[in-house]
């Protein structure tokens, strides 16, 4: 069974601060448990290499009490997130009114049904948009996140985890 550990092991000395980073990103911060492992969890499966995403999860189970909620939201934010942040994504790189006025008849019933809280929610959307390189959709999902009384800090930290994570998985791909 893989843990972050084992993945700092085979990160190639090339990659000595992501070796590092890893390691401080998912200890302590503004981020809830749940928080933390929530983002983690959905930017393994959105950086998309197999042995990282088990190590993350694996850790997710061993650090929360109850991980399958939070663990189910970060895979139904992954998922929603890889579509809309291309769907979205286009519409602002087009650049087109036209588009813009379009519905986009995508479902995305699960923002609304989620199992930890809303709040949290968006901010696992969030970290896995600013991955996935949607300018629309971070701006929106950070928004939420404030008005939900999150704080710049909770965002900053999310973020930072939404990168290291992604470079973990390029590191371990090259």
């Amino acid at each position: 069974m893989a843990s972050i550990e084992v993945i700092r092991g085979e990160l190639a000395d090339s990659h000595k601060d992501t070796r590092l980073n890893l390691q401080a990103v998912l200890e302590g911060g503004s981020l809830t448990p749940e928080q933390r492992w929530g983002v983690a969890v959905a930017c393994a499966f959105a950086a998309r290499n197999e042995r990282l995403k088990e190590a993350v999860l694996n850790e997710a189970k061993k650090a929360l009490a109850n991980p399958e909620p939070v663990i189910e939201d970060a895979r139904a934010a992954a998922s929603l997130m890889g579509m809309n942040n291309v769907y979205y994504r286009f519409r602002h790189m087009i650049g087109k009114e036209s588009y813009s006025t379009k519905r986009p008849g995508l479902r995305m019933n699960r923002l609304a049904q989620v199992l930890t809280n809303k709040v949290d929610f968006e901010l696992v959307c969030l970290a896995v948009s600013a991955i996935n390189g949607c300018e629309m959709c971070v701006q929106s999902h950070e928004k939420v996140v404030i008005e939900g009384g999150l704080s710049e800090d909770q965002v900053h930290d999310a973020v930072r985890i939404a990168a290291v994570i992604h470079a973990a998985a390029v590191g371990l791909e090259s």
